[in-house]
């Protein structure tokens, strides 16, 4: 397989949103941000289709749409006093009827939507993979340079607040970072499916271990593996590399879970060990 140039790009393109992506993950299920990534997600539908209506890259377009929407989720729920879930719920509708609406105009119901629906990894160049890298960077820089101060927030966000860390500016960074985490993670699994890989490694990671640390390591190994194991089932077996990934991600939070030492048999079999 790694004997193609399109499988070597897409190894590493794939390698590299599962790094940022399972880090992410554990904030997303720790703060139950789960459904927000959902809205973002879908959202970008809106995105491409101003990118498509407006002759630019829809990729880019999505991504400054997709930080504009997730920042409205956050400024909505907080400053409008209105519950997140139907701030998701409102945004995630709108967005997508937009992009519907305007890929219509375009005339763009093509092919090419449908790589930005369910992914086309196979299709990435040296410089979508460059982009990807530095994106990864960006987002990986932002939850390390802050990891304390969003732990803090996640398991406390009033003693945060009380002890002068900046609660709202954390927030909104964490929400603009999973908005460009997802625009780019679009090539690797598709708007319906990119929610998956900020969610399914850190729920992973919270069935096997108790500490942060543990989640973590699990979450970013789960990742890295599934996205790599499903790139390979994709190929040999000829099928969608979005579902495979997807689908290798759910076989291995069911693993997880299994063997998950909060399970009754699982504690009663190491007691008898």
């Amino acid at each position: 397989m790694l004997a193609y140039g399109f499988a070597q790009r897409a190894l590493v393109g794939g390698v590299l949103i599962a790094l940022v992506c399972s880090l992410i993950s554990f904030f997303v299920v720790v703060r139950r941000l789960a459904f927000v990534g959902m809205g973002i997600s879908h959202a970008a539908f809106g995105g491409v289709g101003i990118g498509l209506a407006a002759g630019i890259d829809p990729l880019l377009a999505a991504g400054l749409f997709c930080a504009a929407v997730s920042l409205g989720i956050g400024w909505f729920s907080r400053r409008g006093r209105v519950h997140e879930d139907t701030v998701i719920g409102i945004l995630f509708a709108a967005a997508m009827a937009l992009g519907v609406l305007l890929v219509r105009l375009a005339k763009a119901y093509n092919l090419d939507l449908m790589s930005y629906l369910f992914g086309s990894i196979l299709a990435l160049s040296w410089s979508d993979v460059s982009v990807i890298a530095v994106v990864a960077a960006l987002a990986s820089a932002f939850v390390i340079l802050f990891f304390k101060e969003l732990l803090f927030i996640s398991f406390d966000e009033e003693t945060a607040a009380a002890s002068g860390l900046p609660v709202s500016f954390v927030y909104y960074g964490l929400l603009v970072v999973m908005a460009v985490t997802i625009v780019v993670s679009i090539k690797l699994v598709g708007i319906v499916l990119v929610s998956a890989l900020l969610v399914i490694p850190g729920a992973a990671g919270m069935q096997v271990s108790r500490n942060y640390r543990g989640v973590l390591a699990v979450s970013l190994t789960v990742g890295v593996s599934c996205v790599t194991l499903g790139l390979y089932l994709s190929y040999w077996f000829d099928v969608a590399s979005g579902a495979a990934i997807v689908l290798t991600l759910f076989v291995a939070f069911l693993a997880c879970m299994a063997f998950s030492p909060r399970r009754a048999y699982m504690r009663r079999w190491r007691r008898e060990r």
